[in-house]
């Protein structure tokens, strides 16, 4: 990503997407700075006469309630959380590695830490804390179980899964819904680890300034929790739709076309919202990447099937239910990107370069564009692509059905471009696999990391 202030403020008064390079990175060196400088403080302000196993101890607990507090900002999905981490897509990347991280932390903390309270409570609060925060933890990892078991035992997990009373648990558990509902408990949670922390930590009594600042920056993460709990949901570009036609386009693939009922959602081609949607079994919420054009009447989403309510739209959702847009969010932006481009879209990661696409006539790129079309067999919205295409001399579509062709590779991306690796900005949405091996290979290739960019549209 170049210095260069990106992406255009547009004529329709969406939100534009200027960022920086710069001010992209603040956000996760704030996140890393703050635990580092905690350690520091600690280790000048250690009281005489604690124990370094103890006070080690106490100090991973404390960094666990830290990193968790700065987990809670990370999805209060406030505009600013937008800016400084160049998207919340990638903010909430960072929020599972810091929750992650310190959920680590707490072993040591229980291995090494001397507890000392005298209240009844406080040792039974961390148990607590330490059971719903691991638990909520594990559920949010099971769904990209393949992403963190090693290859060499891929196999014996698939057969533990396919095993009945685990495959009963895991489609009573695998619903979106049910996990975001118990997911927001996760301040609960917290806020039972702090009071432990508050009542058990010795190091407190003689080295105030400890005290005060975890109570700081605990106070700080839990009233961002409680600000997304009460306050969120009725703030943050929430405007009301209906549905105005649900449309099979593919193969496990349905768009929802939707019509706004005031104020329409302002955005630019790429970003995605958060859509409230009603259907015959209740109301459900997921994010999904706008793919229409701003300048169009409709929102338009399109939707994969992934074993929840998202595998039933077409018989659950009908013309006319009601559904609330909130965001938009994202800054997936072909404006960040040189004058040669590449476009990798994988099955449904086509949708933002079809909101990019749609949009050509008022945001055209600057130069040559090759967009990669990868799908198993066939592709959706083809026809439509085919015909944007055509209308346009430096767009070029290379389509590759991997069934035929045989899957896409960096190196047939890179023969495929006329201009040189160096100068390429490459841009791609799609299954984290392909993602992360096309990446690989183009920056093996010549691809400069800074010019790759990715829409991490599989976070939850």
């Amino acid at each position: 990503m170049s210095a260069a202030t990106v992406g255009p403020v547009h004529e329709n008064g969406t939100r534009g997407l200027r960022t920086t390079a710069l001010t992209g990175r603040v956000g996760p060196a704030v996140v890393v700075a703050l635990p580092l400088a905690v350690c520091l403080l600690w280790w000048w302000a250690r009281p005489a006469g604690e124990q370094t196993g103890s006070y080690v101890g106490q100090l991973a607990g404390a960094l666990s309630v830290l990193l968790m507090s700065e987990a809670m900002v990370l999805v209060s999905t406030l505009p600013w959380v937008d800016t400084w981490f160049d998207g919340i897509d990638r903010a909430a990347i960072w929020h599972r590695r810091v929750a992650i991280l310190g959920l680590v932390l707490l072993l040591p903390h229980i291995l090494l830490a001397h507890h000392h309270s005298s209240s009844s409570w406080a040792n039974p609060a961390g148990v607590v804390a330490t059971v719903g925060l691991v638990t909520l933890a594990v559920w949010a990892i099971l769904p990209r179980w393949r992403s963190i078991t090693p290859r060499a035992v891929r196999g014996w997990v698939e057969a533990a899964r396919a095993w009945p009373p685990a495959d009963l648990l895991g489609r009573l558990l695998g619903s979106y819904d049910l996990w975001r509902q118990v997911h927001r408990l996760t301040g609960l949670f917290l806020a039972i680890g702090f009071a432990h922390g508050l009542a058990d930590a010795s190091p407190f009594a003689d080295a105030p300034v400890l005290a005060w600042v975890y109570v700081v920056t605990s106070g700080i993460g839990l009233a961002f929790y409680v600000y997304r709990e009460l306050f969120a949901r009725r703030g943050h570009g929430l405007r009301d739709y209906q549905v105005a036609r649900v449309s099979a386009v593919g193969e496990g693939l349905t768009e929802v076309a939707l019509r706004p009922l005031g104020k329409p959602l302002r955005f630019s081609p790429g970003q995605f919202a958060m859509l409230n949607l009603e259907a015959k079994d209740g109301w459900h919420r997921h994010p999904f990447t706008l793919a229409g054009s701003p300048s169009e009447p409709e929102l338009r989403v399109t939707i994969k099937a992934l074993g929840d309510y998202t595998s039933s739209v077409g018989e659950l959702v009908r013309p006319g239910m009601p559904a609330v847009v909130s965001g938009p969010h994202g800054r997936f932006t072909h404006a960040k990107g040189t004058a040669d481009q590449v476009w990798i879209a994988g099955g449904v990661g086509v949708t933002p370069f079809l909101s990019w696409l749609r949009s050509l006539e008022a945001q055209p790129p600057r130069g040559r564009v090759d967009l990669f079309y990868s799908v198993a067999d066939e592709a959706p919205y083809l026809e439509e692509i085919e015909g944007i295409v055509d209308a346009h001399d430096d767009l070029h579509l290379h389509l590759v059905r991997s069934r035929v062709d045989g899957r896409l590779t960096a190196e047939r991306v890179l023969d495929a471009v006329p201009a040189a690796p160096a100068d390429v900005s490459v841009f791609l949405c799609g299954p984290e696999p392909m993602v992360a091996s096309l990446q690989r290979g183009l920056v093996d290739g010549g691809v400069r990391r800074s010019r790759l960019f990715r829409e991490h549209f599989d976070w939850r």
